[in-house]
């Protein structure tokens, strides 16, 4: 599922990247790449705010749509 519809404060695996390379190395860099560990801390409007590794990251609509977790 697309992480714009995950669950609030679960600790999920990202499972697949559906965009462009210069896109998925972008992605790489901050920590988000398959089989990294991602939580959802909130949700709106389409844009998410996740924790990814000790950070915490705001991805847009265009982004969030991309990543898929399980």
């Amino acid at each position: 599922m697309p992480i714009v519809f995950a669950p609030v404060n679960t600790p999920l695996r990202v499972v697949r990247v559906a965009a462009d390379d210069k896109t998925k190395k972008h992605l790489e860099s901050l920590g988000i790449s398959v089989n990294s560990s991602i939580t959802v801390l909130s949700t709106s409007g389409g844009s998410v705010v996740c924790r990814v590794l000790d950070g915490k990251l705001a991805l847009d609509h265009n982004i969030s749509t991309k990543i898929f977790v399980g």
